[in-house]
């Protein structure tokens, strides 16, 4: 039996969290197990509901190869133990009590929209593939993920909203000021759009920042400063570090460090302004809130996702214009009123949602929209990010004669720069790539992979991490490299590798390739041992570059086992 803590809807396919006892699944732990298993049946249980269910499971993939991603231990640090898919279920228990959960499931069935099902429940795989991947092209995937556009947006709105009112009654301000009843109202309310929204992480750490701004409000403090970004940074690394590695962690921090270092110091003070100056300076900082953005989450981007959206500046200046003032505002009030039976403002958004996905499309269908990156190594890494810290903590030395002094953060960052660009120019790329099972190969032809199986399910994260590694664009189809007999004989200049592909006879190969002193290296999908030959016999998973030198994959991780 399970108990159904989670669910993620998708145009296609669902995908529900499981919490089984750990003693069902015969491991050695005392705190139950959490699956994530992807269901096909129409009959979508529900969260909080309890059901039988017979399932295949998968243990998360581990790192395929130095330097790509590791889902394992993605899985690990987020309390995530196994994968796979149900065969079929018994709903045993269905939970009908008044709750979070019971209000989530009451909002998807009666809104009926993909609309509300992304931005207001958090199910980020609602809006379907085809969509989602033009908005990522158009720069501006960021808003099928309910984090700190959201959250500036409504709390925004709510504190603008309740300020009015409360300025309005002057029995009140009399009293207490407007902003501070406005802010505890705005705030209280926020906390329910993230309650309804699902508790994803990258929600909670926008809702975390944005508390932090109210709080700021609530004593009259300055409420965007770098002390109250590194406070929220500090808070969410203890609470769990993994948190810095996630790919969404870096991009908001990266943006919210970059706009808060640029837009600090400065004052625009408008109030006595016409309308048109007024205009003026809302679109220059609308502007230069994209420039900074996009400049300051390039190297994160470029690193995670080996592609950056040429024209993210231009979606983002025309898109998100769109999202904040039409279709947000149409999904919440329409979602409200779907509540009392009522779909006239969703309607109404999803004709606006149309309108802004042809203007997406028609910035993903411009030339070289989206621009491959080569693999970036964990070192140039580095100095990228080490660059915009010196760019943002460095003090220059205003005071001094020297300009070098004067722009010593400019300085600092730009060779930073330099010598992460020179890395990521002058990597060496493997050319033989083997998965830890041994089961799948790649090997460099021309410079374009080759593998020894079309495709593997078991395997999906490795033949585009083998991709990345080569430079090569992520692809749905693989370039087959039929072995001769069950045995592949790759040759280098430097070295000669045989692989022993899965289901053939060692016995007929393997004294052959032993006794051959071309061959360097062998490599067998059966794990073999030989006296003569084990200093060429290869073990676990690994990489060779041309040189002959091997680069292992770490397996010696807690999280590759962590319930032994």
């Amino acid at each position: 039996m399970a108990n159904v803590r989670d669910i993620d809807i998708s145009d296609d396919k669902t995908r529900v969290v499981l919490s089984v006892p750990a003693a069902d699944l015969r491991l050695n732990a005392t705190r139950d197990a959490n699956i994530k298993l992807t269901v096909t049946d129409d009959n979508i249980p529900q969260i909080g509901d309890v059901i039988r269910a017979t399932a295949s499971l998968f243990p998360p993939a581990p790192c395929e190869a130095p330097e790509s991603f590791d889902y394992a231990r993605w899985a690990y640090f987020n309390n995530l133990t196994a994968t796979g898919y149900i065969a079929d279920y018994e709903i045993l228990n269905h939970k009908n009590t008044i709750g979070i959960n019971s209000m989530r499931n009451s909002i998807h069935e009666k809104s009926d929209s993909f609309l509300t099902d992304g931005l207001v429940l958090g199910y980020k795989n609602a809006v379907p593939k085809i969509d989602k991947d033009i908005w990522t092209t158009a720069g501006v995937g960021h808003i099928w993920s309910i984090s700190g556009f959201h959250m500036t947006l409504i709390g925004g709105w709510l504190f603008a909203f309740f300020y009015l009112i409360c300025r309005s009654i002057g029995f009140i301000t009399k009293r207490v000021p407007a902003r501070i009843i406005a802010t505890i109202i705005a705030w209280i309310l926020l906390f329910g759009y993230v309650c309804v929204s699902g508790f994803g992480i990258a929600t909670w750490r926008a809702f975390l920042m944005t508390s932090l701004l109210f709080l700021a409000l609530l004593f009259g403090r300055n409420a965007i400063s770098m002390r109250n970004i590194c406070i929220a940074f500090l808070i969410l690394f203890f609470v769990n570090p993994h948190f810095i590695t996630q790919s969404g962690f870096q991009l908001s921090f990266a943006a919210i460090f970059g706009l808060v270092w640029f837009f600090g110091d400065k004052k625009f003070d408008t109030s006595d302004a016409p309308w048109y100056a007024k205009v003026k300076v809302w679109l220059y900082v609308a502007a230069m809130t994209s420039v900074v953005a996009t400049v300051f989450t390039l190297p994160f981007i470029a690193t995670h996702f080996s592609s950056v959206p040429l024209y993210s500046l231009i979606g983002n200046l025309v898109l998100l214009p769109i999202f904040s003032f039409a279709i947000m505002p149409l999904v919440i009030i329409g979602t409200i009123c779907a509540m009392f039976g009522g779909h006239l403002f969703l309607y109404w958004a999803t004709r606006i949602y149309d309108m802004a996905l042809n203007i997406a499309q028609q910035i993903a269908e411009m030339p070289m929209s989206n621009i491959y990156m080569p693999h970036i190594p964990d070192v140039a890494f580095m100095f990228f990010i080490i660059g915009l810290i010196c760019l943002i903590f460095v003090r220059p030395m205003r005071d001094s004669t020297r300009w070098i002094y004067r722009r010593m953060n400019y300085v600092l960052c730009v060779l930073c720069a330099i010598v992460g660009i020179f890395i990521v120019a002058t990597q060496s790329r493997p050319v033989f790539y083997v998965t830890g099972d041994h089961e799948l190969i790649g090997m460099v032809y021309d410079g374009k992979l080759e593998f020894n199986k079309a495709r593997a399910s078991n395997h999906y994260f490795a033949f585009n991490a083998f991709r990345k590694l080569n430079g090569e664009p992520p692809a749905d189809t693989n370039i087959r490299h039929k072995c001769d007999d069950g045995v592949c004989i790759y040759k280098s200049k430097k070295f000669t590798v045989a692989y022993i592909q899965k289901f053939k006879s060692i016995a007929k190969h393997f004294a052959k390739i032993c006794r051959d002193d071309s061959t360097d290296f062998i490599v067998s999908y059966f794990d073999i041992s030989a006296p003569l030959c084990n200093h060429k016999i290869l073990h676990g998973g690994f990489v060779i570059y041309e040189s002959g030198k091997i680069k292992h994959t770490p397996i010696n991780r807690w999280w590759n086992n962590p319930h032994e």
